[in-house]
């Protein structure tokens, strides 16, 4: 568990080192565990966190859930009037659960 753990960590500095989310661009952040997605947008100019959605209480596979998780923040970001944010993977692979949580972003409206 540690070195892999270890190696994600690293990734994400890296990463976000890189990625600064604006008040005019915020921030998308993803989180997973093992049985749920989380997402939030960020402003860091501020340190606040201006919206969530996570997979809890939701049903179907990780997947899908993923998918839905991208399609309600897209939603909470709308009501906000955010159009255009940065993706934040975190540290994971652009694969699976995280790409569709960014699809289903996506296909609520964020761009990205």
């Amino acid at each position: 568990m540690g070195k892999k753990l270890t190696k994600r960590e690293k990734v994400k500095l890296r990463v976000r080192s890189q990625i600064k989310g604006k008040t005019d661009l915020p921030r998308l952040c993803v989180f997973k565990s093992n049985k749920s997605m989380y997402a939030q947008i960020v402003d860091d100019a501020k340190g606040v966190t201006l919206t969530a959605a996570s997979s809890k209480g939701t049903s179907g596979t990780k997947t899908e859930q993923a998918s839905l998780v991208g399609k309600a923040i897209a939603e909470k970001a709308s009501a906000l009037n955010i159009t255009n944010i940065v993706f934040d993977r975190s540290g994971y692979v652009y694969h699976g659960r995280v790409k569709a949580l960014a699809e289903g972003a996506r296909e609520g409206g964020l761009q990205f």
